[in-house]
């Protein structure tokens, strides 16, 4: 019988090393794996699959219609952990811990490409 092991998202950038120097330094992933413009990262039990891609023929950033949902525990611990990282990222670029109505606290973070990461742990409702 067959088990699904892992949902590895690709996604999408227009420079492979400074998506994996966001990834690795700011967010704390490592480099797996890396040939020619693809890479693979993990942290813990997370995996992205990063592929260098030509510009959007619409001149949007290539991340701009990707996003994913990172699962953890001790979500205001994860943030502080990363928070020197992000520190100086552009505003707009992260959002802190929040209550969402849906019974999640979150914190969002946009890579160098526009895509929209978000880290969240389910709540108790009030």
């Amino acid at each position: 019988m067959s088990q699904i092991l892992q949902l590895t998202p690709f996604v999408l950038c227009s420079s492979l090393d400074a998506q994996i120097d966001f990834y690795c330094t700011r967010l704390g992933f490592s480099c797996g794996f890396r040939q020619d413009n693809y890479a693979f990262l993990s942290l813990g039990p997370v995996a992205i699959r990063l592929l260098e891609c030509p510009p959007r023929p619409d001149g949007k950033p290539l991340g701009d219609d990707q996003s994913f949902y990172i699962d953890v525990d001790g979500i205001d611990a994860l943030y502080e952990e990363l928070r020197a990282g992000l520190a100086d990222l552009p505003e707009g670029r992260v959002c802190p811990p929040f209550d969402q109505p849906y019974q999640q606290r979150e914190f969002h973070v946009m890579d160098e490409d526009g895509a929209l990461i978000f880290f969240g742990q389910g709540i108790r409702p009030r």
